[in-house]
């Protein structure tokens, strides 16, 4: 979706690239709160982190390092593929690094991509279990760039042997992949766990990995360290448990809560893809996540990222920085870096008041709530032509303002300047329950087709802010129920 530009088109006046990487709005995407509503400590740990919140993803990128493939339990949704560039999903890579491999890799994103703020590690495998790679890893990057954030994913299975050392090299952002927390349920997502030199299976092994997940849970909670639980929605297996999953990790004071839907195309040769079980609609995904509101803070902006990605979230660049095709000498200069967060903290205020007139707006409407969608490659911004796009941002509107609600993958339909009508059939299909999609520009023929669909395609309002074009077409569109206000 997004393409990373540099900072002078960034700072160009005028230009239709002259804003922020980044793409997406409004209050439950992660944690939309701001320096307002947050203890400073916090702030400042969640402030640049595009998964952490809402508004840093806005502006600022992450890079993965595959350095971790070994792994200590099956999952039924998981199969990790190397040499794979055509798959974008949990696990897959093109490369596996070394810790030293990873550092030269981490120095020359650094130097071309400005808006990289946070390193993570989250595989192929398990970044704790792997924990020699991790660790290795890591205390290079924080030698060579002090200032990037550092987070890893994991199981939880071996956390609570590391979160010591976890809180000791400061890394602040952990995520644990938590399906549940009945081993029953368990027993129907992992065939078998290797746990204290043991292979263990069926609602042993869930049992052992359930209690082990909730044991490192509360150790990096009792640190400071900010947890983020990821949940994949299997439907019939774990999609109503999943309420009880976050009523737990609520309580033991997990940050935010990522529930993602299940994967399972047959080619990914998953154990689920091949026995037919489906992932969830984004109807189905969106009613769950609507169910858990009021819990932990629920983000909605997850693209489960391969294990290798590079750039803002809803793109991947990691094959523009292959180790092939890096410099054989690479060096760090912050002065770019530093440039671009001074341009990001104006930006942000900008951003902040055009947001919050628009919410002012769509208040003074009495009208019922729609979806709208809305192209974007980045800055926040309806900057995207719609055959150009590879996914669409949707947005719940009503006088109770305007909310991420998710995003909705597509294949491109202009395919080398030509539009082909399955593509095109397949975009609609995927914007079900969408009342209009805002866009910098679209062809008659696209637009029709829409419109015979009951979406309205919108060229009006392109470049705006995506706040400021979703309000006003929301209050043109209901004009006659405008509240007179004295």
């Amino acid at each position: 979706m997004a393409q990373l530009i540099t900072l002078d088109s960034l700072l160009a006046p005028g230009s239709a690239e002259a804003t922020p990487a980044g793409g997406c709005a409004s209050s439950a995407c992660g944690s939309s709160a701001g320096p307002a509503d947050l203890p400073p400590e916090v702030w400042e740990k969640v402030k640049d982190h595009p998964c952490y919140a809402e508004e840093a993803h806005h502006y600022f990128a992450r890079m993965h390092v595959a350095v971790a493939p070994a792994c200590n339990i099956q999952c039924h949704y998981c199969n990790r593929k190397y040499d794979c560039a055509n798959e974008s999903r949990p696990g897959v890579v093109s490369e596996r690094l070394t810790p030293e491999q990873a550092l030269r890799k981490v120095v020359a994103v650094a130097s071309e991509v400005p808006q990289l703020s946070v390193l993570g590690i989250a595989g192929p495998g398990d970044a704790v279990y792997d924990w020699r790679h991790t660790k290795a890893t890591f205390d290079q990057v924080r030698e060579a760039i002090p200032d990037l954030r550092l987070c890893l994913s994991t199981n939880g299975l071996a956390l609570p042997d590391h979160v010591d050392e976890i809180a000791a090299m400061g890394i602040d952002h952990v995520t644990i992949t938590i399906n549940m927390v009945d081993p029953e349920i368990g027993a129907k997502i992992y065939p078998w766990i290797f746990f204290n030199h043991q292979r263990l299976t069926g609602i042993e092994a869930s049992r052992v990995l359930h209690e082990r997940q909730m044991l490192g849970l509360d150790m990096l909670v009792a640190r400071g360290v900010l947890v983020k639980v990821n949940s994949v929605m299997i439907p019939g297996i774990n999609d109503e448990h999943l309420v009880e999953v976050n009523r737990v990790v609520t309580a033991k004071g997990a940050f935010l809560h990522n529930v993602m839907p299940l994967i399972s195309d047959p080619a990914h040769g998953t154990h689920f893809g091949l026995t037919g079980q489906r992932g969830p609609s984004a109807a189905e995904l969106k009613a769950l996540q609507d169910k858990l509101q009021g819990g932990a803070k629920l983000m909605r902006h997850c693209r489960q990222c391969r294990a290798d990605a590079v750039g803002l979230l809803g793109e991947d660049r990691g094959q523009e920085f292959t180790l092939d095709r890096l410099p054989e000498e690479v060096s760090y200069d912050p002065a770019q870096r530093s440039a671009y967060r001074a341009f990001v903290a104006e930006t942000r205020g900008e951003h902040a008041a055009h947001r919050e007139a628009a919410q002012e707006e769509v208040a003074a409407v009495e009208a019922p709530s729609v979806l709208v969608a809305v192209a974007t490659k980045g800055g926040g911004r309806i900057n995207q032509h719609f055959g150009h796009a590879n996914e669409f941002l949707v947005f719940e509107v009503s006088s109770a303002g305007i909310t991420f609600t998710g995003h909705r993958r597509v294949e491109k339909y202009c395919q080398g300047g030509w539009g082909e009508d399955a593509t095109l059939d397949s975009v609609i299909a995927a914007l079900e329950g969408v009342s209009c999609v805002l866009v910098a520009k679209i062809g008659d023929c696209p637009k029709q087709s829409l419109a015979e669909a009951g979406i309205e395609a919108v060229q009006d309002h392109a470049y705006d802010w995506i706040e400021s074009g979703i309000a006003a077409w929301y209050a043109a569109r209901h004009a006659t129920a405008v509240r007179r206000i004295a």
